[in-house]
C-alpha cells in the first residue's frame, strides 16, 4: 500500500452530494479531490449511462471495482465513491483503516438535487421506487463502512462540508 491513501472517502446514494461536498471539503483541507465516477468515464471513454447501455452493468461494476481498488490504495486527499461501489465486498475491505463519511439524504432532497435524471441508469424506470430500493439495499453497507455520518437533508452543501471537515478533524484526533 502507498503512503498516500485518501485522507477522507465519501460514500452515499445518488443525490447525497458526494461530488459537490467532496470538492468543498478538499478545498478547505487544501487536498486534491478525485471522483471514482469521473475516472470510470475517462477510462471507458464514455459516460456511465452509455457504459451501462453499451456494455452492461457487469462491465461497469468491474471497471468501477478496478478504479476503486487503485484510488483507495494510492489516491491522496478526498475521494468520492460511486453510490453502488461499496456493495462489492472487496471495496468494503479496501475501506478498512480509512476515514469514511456517509452522506445520508432523504429521497425528497435527492430528487431535488438530481431530478432523477435519465443519465442515472439505475434510476431510469420509476426513479423514486428505484432510489428507495437502492437505499434500502445500500444503507446497511454505508453505515457499516462509515467512520461517521453527516445528514444532508434540507441542508446547503457549504454547511454539510463544514460538518464533514469537523467530523474528519474529530476522527483524526481520536
Amino acid at each position: 500500500m502507498s503512503a498516500s491513501r485518501p485522507r477522507l472517502v465519501l460514500v452515499g446514494p445518488p443525490g447525497s452530494g458526494k461530488t459537490t461536498v467532496g470538492l468543498l471539503v478538499a478545498q478547505r483541507l487544501e487536498e486534491p479531490f478525485a471522483d471514482v465516477d469521473d475516472v470510470v468515464e475517462q477510462r471507458a471513454g464514455k459516460s456511465i449511462y452509455d457504459l451501462f447501455i453499451d456494455d452492461g452493468e457487469a462491465a461497469f461494476r468491474e471497471l468501477e471495482r478496478e478504479v476503486c481498488a487503485l484510488m483507495l490504495a494510492e489516491e491522496p486527499g478526498v475521494v468520492s465513491l460511486g453510490g453502488g461501489s461499496v456493495l462489492d465486498p472487496r471495496t468494503e475491505a479496501d475501506l478498512a483503516g480509512l476515514t469514511v463519511v456517509f452522506l445520508d439524504v432523504a429521497i425528497s432532497d435527492a430528487a431535488k438535487r438530481i431530478g432523477f435524471a435519465q443519465s442515472r441508469p439505475l434510476l431510469a424506470v420509476n426513479p423514486r421506487a428505484q432510489w428507495t430500493q437502492l437505499m434500502n439495499q445500500r444503507r446497511p453497507v454505508y453505515e457499516r463502512v462509515a467512520t461517521f455520518t453527516v445528514d444532508t437533508a434540507g441542508r446547503d452543501s457549504v454547511d454539510v462540508a463544514d460538518d464533514v471537515v469537523a467530523g474528519l478533524r474529530s476522527a483524526e484526533s481520536a
